[in-house]
């Protein structure tokens, strides 16, 4: 392989790097926003389930109320990143919980006419649901333990138990005092006149909530009793949009959210970034460790600075991909950007950092403003190539995982091989025709320094530089006869620039 042939490659697997850690920023603000509209989705689809129900609001609300604190939660649990989530059970086995989570509570609602029967209800001890059962079913004759033992029960002494022990116990919103006034009141009650009563109580208000609330402190939205009758009243005609009562994306992610998602996805990208520059480093010092038995000790200099720069570059460019992302696919800024393309962004992030950068260099004045034009063509076209064979092979392959990478890499490759085919026949027209490219490429017949002293001219650096008047007599011409010629010719001197060579 010849050295132009490493570089090659090597600008490609540059590209790559750059393009990969970028669209991992992309990729997870992606999957952020999806997320959290599937969520919001999920509250549409599971309110408008009831759809044509002709039971009454006042019955029906204790139904809505389940799925608006488990989908309420899951909205806010997905726009905080937080892997918490619940579930409607819809069992009807006896005094089962209403909403269970992954993380091992349960949750039992009640959504009653008033504070007091709400109380109540969430408050039943295995004894009054008996009594209730034989007054309700007509099988008065079922005794106690057969009535426990049908239900899976075997321990007969739970006679005063709470029957929802372990939940937590979710009644209205706007019904919360009322219910820890009343228990508070049966407490005291139940104390002086039956003390085997208070404990059923007592669990009931230790475990009384209008919300559900995860480990993280994330909540349910509270919900009242009327709120819930007026819910179900537009379940029923299929009619509920979640965006009429907040739960837009434009409305609940904010610039916190954003941040918080480019952090995330930036720590992604540092360590996929550094971990694809510090390979090829990492190649070469176990090959020179076996060829020589030895790592040079530059080599670990290498391996460090490949790792700092490309952490530090790839964080920073995860950072602006994701929140790019986070914010216009949220609305954030504005309906119009809500369908951009990920993968857009990521290209653009990458052509704009490396832009920004070279436009550093380039103040600097360590490099040419012709440099940074043929890296910034360049980098069009690379990244063009890279994110266009992604898409094609993902849309070829959509089978295999990973066919979107395996794209980019095999597009970063052929991209930075095509450009600089492009590139030098570009610049042999420019030879041939002074074209400029309006100014891109320097056509300057300056010779020199090198060439001027190859062609036998003594030069020197001066500030100021006087001519004598000069005089001759006469001039005689001697015949001279040299022993070479040296011949100059136009081409490629530079960077996107043309002037006098050595042949």
């Amino acid at each position: 392989m010849n050295e132009c042939e490493g570089n090659d490659i090597r600008n490609g697997f540059e590209s790559f790097c750059e393009i990969r850690g970028v669209a991992i920023g992309s990729d997870i603000a992606d999957k952020y926003v999806y997320e959290l509209n599937k969520t919001i989705e999920i509250l549409n689809k599971d309110i408008n389930h009831f759809a044509g129900y002709n039971t009454p609001s006042p019955q029906l609300k204790g139904d809505i109320a389940e799925f608006w604190h488990s989908d309420t939660h899951n909205i806010y649990a997905a726009l905080n990143d937080s892997k918490f989530r619940t579930l409607v059970d819809r069992s009807h086995d006896f005094a089962s919980a209403d909403v269970t989570s992954n993380w091992d509570e349960k949750f039992g609602l009640k959504y009653l006419k008033n504070g007091q029967d709400s109380a109540k209800a969430q408050s039943w001890s295995y004894f009054e649901r008996y009594c209730k059962y034989k007054a309700e079913s007509g099988n008065s004759d079922i005794s106690f333990i057969d009535f426990l033992k049908e239900r899976g029960f075997e321990n007969e002494n739970i006679l005063n138990d709470p029957i929802y022990n372990g939940q937590v116990r979710i009644i209205p919103s706007d019904q919360l005092k009322e219910a820890i006034e009343y228990l508070r009141f049966k407490i005291a009650k139940e104390n002086l006149i039956r003390p085997d009563q208070v404990q059923r109580y007592q669990d009931t208000l230790d475990n009384l909530s209008s919300k559900i609330t995860d480990p993280d402190g994330i909540s349910s939205v509270e919900l009242s009793a009327e709120d819930a009758k007026t819910i179900a009243e537009i379940a029923k005609e299929g009619k509920f949009d979640a965006k009429n009562f907040g739960f837009a994306t434009e409305d609940l992610v904010e610039l916190e959210h954003v941040l918080k998602q480019g952090i995330k996805a930036g720590t992604s990208a540092a360590i996929i970034t550094m971990v694809l520059k510090t390979a090829p480093v990492v190649y070469d010092m176990l090959q020179q460790l076996i060829s020589q038995g030895k790592i040079d000790e530059s080599k670990f200099k290498e391996l460090g600075f490949a790792a700092i720069s490309g952490g530090t570059e790839g964080f920073i460019r995860g950072f602006i991909s994701a929140s790019i992302v986070t914010g216009c696919e949220s609305g954030l800024f504005g309906d119009a950007l809500k369908t951009v393309s990920p993968n857009v962004v990521a290209g653009l992030t990458v052509i704009f950092y490396s832009t920004m950068k070279d436009s550093f260099y380039v103040a600097k004045g360590t490099m040419s403003k012709y440099e940074l034009a043929n890296n910034l063509s360049r980098n069009l076209f690379v990244t063009g190539c890279a994110l266009g064979f992604g898409t094609l092979t993902q849309v070829m392959l959509p089978a295999i995982p990973g066919a979107y990478l395996l794209g980019n890499f095999v597009g970063s490759f052929v991209g930075s091989f095509a450009y600089i085919a492009w590139d030098h026949a570009f610049m042999s027209f420019c030879v041939e025709t002074g074209f400029t490219m309006f100014g891109l490429v320097k056509q300057d017949y300056t010779l020199p320094d090198s060439v001027l002293k190859e062609i036998g001219i003594d030069i020197f650096e001066f500030d100021q530089y006087l001519i004598d008047e000069y005089k001759i007599d006469e001039f005689h011409i001697d015949e001279y006869e040299g022993d070479f010629i040296t011949v100059l010719r136009r081409g490629v001197i530079g960077v996107h620039q043309v002037g006098y060579s050595l042949v």
